[in-house]
């Protein structure tokens, strides 16, 4: 029941016709992770290289590349889960369907691991330098594991119950590291691994880590989750993956995960950091060089007939997305039981994920008031933003379900329109000035500092949004051209930033100033001042991209006919979102063109990718 290794899954979609082998001549160095782009883009299959250049292992791509493909994968698993879920969310439902009752303990069995003494991960013994040297971006500072699984165990309370799995990216070369002796280890703020890392520091201790790349499809898919503290990844993983995850020992060692394909042991000693990175992130930029914890490597070990599965992290969406996707349908019906009275909360893709979360929830406090306004949303927005990773986001919007009790999150445009219809500028925002926001967002202030701002709207629609730019719309010298994104929202392309990191820009004040009390903007009660008008109106996702990843609330919120009241700010007209590229910004992702090049080639007639590209 489920994949034990990737041999067994890889075999399985094969069969299927759900993997394609691709024994061209490939370099892992940008031509690899560039055909997987295109093939995700195209909603292709996973993808087997089987010659890639100075490489001895294949390398398998695109694996979770659909959400229909990933469903396949843990078929044997899902109803499982979605009886446990239905349990927790409604434990009647249990006596209601009693055969899922008696199935429900023997689900559950499987979340603890199981102790074997034969590893097929330590058959044998290999390099940093002789794994695959995955060069995803033109910029990128090395070679980094994209899917790796970093295992670590409490210093304080060893064992499983107190371990931590999570996808935290592995440099194993490049910069200032020493060849084949040390891999950077970069994790974000938020993750559990910091709780290790902590109490490691604490006792003047180093922190023993293990990095797992392949075996069971579910150890992937666990290093992701987004769990609650205290719950081990590794247990879901064996849940996910139909049985329990076997771990052998290994002496002074952590233990292994006998599946892997690879595994890297070594130690973070606590006092010291180096370099890592730039990395192309999943915002869509490279995230920039920045002292991090690095794994002095003690051994590489690796099965004979292992698979090195990668993935490629850029502008959204890209493979990740699926993982986001698969994540949302397992545990979508969880959250309104962690935070009462929400009903959907959709942290946004196409924005890079923390910089937007969308939330419907409900208005209970006075229900028998005549006009609602947010109360209760406010209460319940600051529990989604007390919440382990939501609390990473920069922008929170939130609707009252009881305006509209088909409103849905997922739903972006409709969900926009819902909340621009009712959005009082002068009341409805709500700041927190300086806080933490996600490590890979260079929006902020400095490396994990930022603020955020929810949006809360309630209440009857006080305004019909328009669809068409403003006959004769006057615009200040340097502002133009304008174009409608979505009804009510309108971008407007403005001069090149010049603004400091933390400060205003008195460009973007002056442009608020120019309209005065006449803002010429009726029906458009949001306007997004960008770099390029016409590219940020394109597609929905164009607009979510620019607007979100791009700004800062607290430095790049302005507003026409904006005022201050008992430390209140607000504004009359419409809000002003400076979501320009700042000088202090990352650099946005873009392909080789040579490459580009070539992976067209591949496409042609009779080539590899021909009717997948």
């Amino acid at each position: 029941m489920g994949y034990r290794n990737l041999q067994e899954c890889v075999g399985d979609l094969e069969r299927r016709g759900m993997l394609l082998r691709i024994g061209t001549p490939l370099d892992p160095r940008l031509e690899i992770g560039a055909v997987q782009r295109r093939v995700y883009r195209a909603g292709g299959p996973a993808l087997l290289f089987t010659n890639p250049v100075n490489c001895s292992f294949p390398l398998l791509g695109n694996l979770f590349g659909t959400l229909e493909r990933t469903r396949y994968i843990f078929r044997d698993s899902l109803a499982d889960i979605r009886c446990l879920v239905d349990a927790k969310i409604n434990p009647l439902s249990l006596v209601k369907h009693p055969m899922d009752a008696l199935k429900a303990p023997f689900a559950a069995c499987r979340l603890l691991p199981k102790t074997v003494s034969h590893a097929p991960v330590l058959e044998c013994r290999t390099t940093l330098p002789r794994l695959p040297q995955v060069v995803s971006w033109p910029n990128d500072g090395g070679a980094f594991i994209t899917l790796p699984q970093v295992y670590t165990e409490s210093p304080v309370k060893p064992g499983f119950g107190a371990s931590n799995l999570g996808m935290y990216r592995v440099q194993i070369s490049g910069n200032n590291y020493v060849p084949d002796k040390q891999a950077g280890l970069h994790y974000q703020i938020q993750r559990g691994i910091g709780v290790h890392h902590a109490e490691a520091i604490e006792r003047g201790d180093l922190l023993r880590v293990n990095v797992f790349v392949g075996g069971a499809p579910s150890m992937t898919v666990a290093a992701v989750m987004p769990l609650p503290e205290g719950m081990p990844e590794i247990s879901f993983a064996g849940l996910l993956g139909g049985h329990r995850i076997p771990m052998a020992p290994l002496a002074g060692h952590l233990p292994v995960s006998a599946e892997a394909d690879f595994c890297i042991c070594g130690v973070v000693d606590p006092g010291k950091t180096l370099p890592e990175g730039p990395f192309g992130d999943h915002l869509g930029y490279y995230s920039l060089t920045h002292d991090f914890p690095f794994i002095q490597v003690e051994a590489v070990y690796h099965r004979r007939d292992a698979i090195w599965p990668f993935t490629t992290v850029g502008r959204p969406p890209q493979e990740d997305t699926s993982f986001g996707a698969f994540i949302h349908e397992l545990t979508g019906p969880l959250i309104p039981t962690v935070v009462t009275g929400v009903r959907e909360v959709h942290a946004v893709d196409a924005a890079g994920v923390h910089p937007l979360l969308l939330a419907v929830a409900s208005e209970r406090y006075v229900p028998y008031a005549s006009e609602r306004r947010p109360q209760e949303l406010l209460t319940i927005a600051n529990a989604i933003l007390g919440q382990g990773q939501l609390s990473l986001a920069k922008y929170l919007i939130i609707a009252a379900h009881e305006d509209a009790p088909g409103l849905h999150t997922h739903d972006i445009a409709a969900f926009f329109r819902h909340m621009l219809e009712r959005v009082d500028w002068r009341a409805d925002l709500h700041f927190q000035t300086a806080t933490t926001i996600d490590t890979l967002d260079y929006s902020g202030t400095g490396l994990n500092e930022g603020s955020k701002v929810v949006i809360a709207a309630a209440g009857p629609p006080r305004r019909i949004l328009a669809t068409e730019v403003p006959a004769g719309l006057e615009l200040p010298p340097g502002f133009g051209p304008a174009r409608v994104c979505l009804p009510g929202i309108l971008s407007i392309q403005g001069p090149r930033s010049r603004q400091g990191r933390g400060e205003s820009d008195p460009a973007i004040e002056e442009f608020c100033r120019f309209y005065g009390e006449r803002s010429g903007f009726d029906g458009f009660p949001l306007i997004i001042i960008c770099d390029d008008a016409p590219f940020t109106a394109a597609t929905l996702n164009n607009f979510l991209w620019v607007a979100f990843t791009r700004s800062n609330p607290a430095t790049d919120i302005y507003g026409i006919g904006a005022s201050q009241y008992a430390k209140h700010w607000g504004c009359s007209g419409p809000l002003v979102i400076d979501a320009r590229l700042k000088p202090f910004h990352a650099p946005v992702l873009e392909d080789d063109p040579e490459v580009e090049r070539k992976v067209e080639s591949l496409g042609a007639k009779g080539g590899p990718l021909e009717g997948f590209i």
